[in-house]
């Protein structure tokens, strides 16, 4: 576990983010134990509560599943789901400011293109 926090978001957050991270990059496989919010505690020195926090909210979103008296797993389809939720994050926070502004400045739709691709402007 390398997670190394910083004061710009809430650290439960930056722990929910470690394990999107960490499904989405393969290190944590579905169906795959999570280390407990008592480990995560313990590791990083962090408030057992904080940690919980962060996992319940995956356990919300069905990404995290609770077993009772085992632990707590990845759930089967976990890695679409968040990637199809930051995709559609990145679409909304990044595609569709830079469409705007491109249209402000006149860029048309194929000096974008070359423009992504590394061709300048």
């Amino acid at each position: 576990m390398n997670l190394t926090f910083n004061e710009d978001q809430p650290i439960y957050l930056q722990v929910k983010q470690y394990l999107e991270n960490s499904i989405i990059n393969g290190s944590i496989k579905e169906g795959e134990r999570i280390p407990s919010t008592n480990e995560f505690a313990k590791y990083y020195n962090i408030n057992p509560a904080t940690a919980a926090k962060g996992v319940n909210e995956l356990v919300s979103e069905s990404i995290i599943t609770k077993r009772r008296g085992v632990g707590m797993f990845v759930s089967e389809g976990a890695r679409a789901r968040l990637l199809e939720k930051r995709r559609e994050n990145f679409y909304q926070n990044y595609v569709q400011p830079l469409k705007v502004e491109a249209q402000k400045l006149e860029i048309s739709e194929a000096e974008l293109i070359k423009m992504i691709n590394g061709g300048g402007g």
